[in-house]
């Protein structure tokens, strides 16, 4: 513990003399978290719709097929009732849920008149405000068809059926952007962070060349490896209450969820964060190396973590890609606790897979050091 100590003083000292270091860990952060989300902006395909037919009548299956055959819906389920269907928004499996009521087609016969019902999980705000609109674009071409075709009626009826839709957003009801955005963008900043500084931290002991000194010490290799991850843990911890803070202050943020659990999963995510730039350094021999090698590795983490493109609507070997990808986790966790107000049991899977991606990289880093030194 005393070979430790030592370490964690000598890393904070270096730390606290390099002020480029400190303005990357909380000025950039600040910067990029302000502007992003007034800028960022992005279309939608591909969106997941249950539909409930209530009516099971050839009108009703004939908008289940429109909405169908539309490259902008994917139907996943066409589930019994408005509760099943309400499990698959809840559990983020449905983005749009349809329900068609009953006497839907005897309706547009007698009266023509009838309803429909459009509910959106509103948690991703750009996917479910594009979700309504493009439904709503799809009724009402439906409509003109109706009127166009030979409906028949055993009573007058207007040239064209009226179709009235009312609509809902759940978790996100006024579709604000920066409260889908600014969660996800904390997220990624935290990790451009994290692995691009801790990249390069080994990588200055060998070009200092203290790093041979450091090797005939006593000084385990855990140690030197938590010695180097610890300072970073703890500035990371700080850069992300910092990003809370201007979402409070910049957009009147505040999560739904426990802000406890949003610590709790930082302080998981940055030790496998971390970690990943740890094993840079480890695999590197230069600043210029560990460097080009995290922008590499940011460009994946950035594209695939769902923060500007939703990953079901990526190609299947994006997603699979995306499946390793620490950040996809992360950033789906902090949206659900402060859109959803979700806690860790609902998020439960997630805080395993980052618990595993942490031992994974870390104990990799801690192997490869040990490679080198021996």
């Amino acid at each position: 513990m005393r070979n430790l100590y030592y370490i964690l003083q000598k890393e904070f000292l270096l730390i606290f003399r390099d002020k480029t270091i400190l303005r990357l860990i909380f000025v950039m952060p600040m910067m990029q978290l302000i502007l992003i989300p007034l800028a960022a902006d992005y279309e939608v395909k591909h969106i997941s719709m249950a539909i409930v037919d209530q009516d099971h009548s050839s009108v009703s299956h004939r908008l289940v097929h429109k909405v169908g055959s539309s490259s902008y819906f994917s139907i996943i389920a066409t589930p019994p009732d408005y509760r099943a269907a309400m499990k698959l928004i809840e559990s983020g499996e449905a983005d749009i849920l349809l329900t068609i009521p009953p006497n839907f087609e005897r309706d547009l016969k007698t009266t023509g008149h009838t309803s429909l019902q459009l509910a959106a999980d509103a948690v991703d705000g750009v996917r479910a405000g594009l979700g309504t609109s493009y439904a709503l674009s799809l009724v009402r071409q439906f409509q003109k068809e109706l009127g166009q075709s030979s409906l028949p009626s055993r009573v007058a009826r207007p040239p064209v059926p009226t179709i009235e839709v009312t609509s809902a957003n759940w978790y996100n009801p006024h579709v604000n952007y920066p409260a889908f955005m600014v969660p996800g963008l904390l997220a990624v900043l935290v990790t451009m962070v994290g692995a691009f500084l801790s990249s390069l931290n080994i990588v200055q002991e060998k070009e200092a060349g203290t790093i041979e000194q450091i090797n005939v010490t006593p000084i385990r290799k855990s140690e030197f490896i938590l010695g180097k991850l610890i300072p970073f843990w703890l500035l990371g911890m700080i850069s992300i209450t910092i990003g809370i803070i201007i979402g409070r202050v910049a957009f009147g943020l505040w999560p739904s969820g426990s802000i406890l659990t949003i610590y709790l999963f930082s302080a998981i995510y940055l030790v496998g964060v971390l970690g990943i730039g740890l094993l840079i350094s480890t695999l590197t021999e230069s600043q210029q190396q560990a460097t080009l090698l995290s922008f590499f590795f940011m460009m994946i983490f950035v594209l695939l973590s769902g923060l500007y493109t939703p990953i079901d609507s990526m190609p299947d070997w994006a997603q699979a890609i995306a499946a390793f990808n620490p950040p996809a986790y992360f950033v789906e966790v902090i949206r659900a606790i402060y859109i959803k107000g979700s806690g860790i049991r609902d998020l439960l899977p997630a805080l395993t897979t980052l618990c595993g991606f942490a031992i994974v990289f870390n104990a990799l880093a801690i192997w490869n050091y040990k490679k080198r030194s021996t």
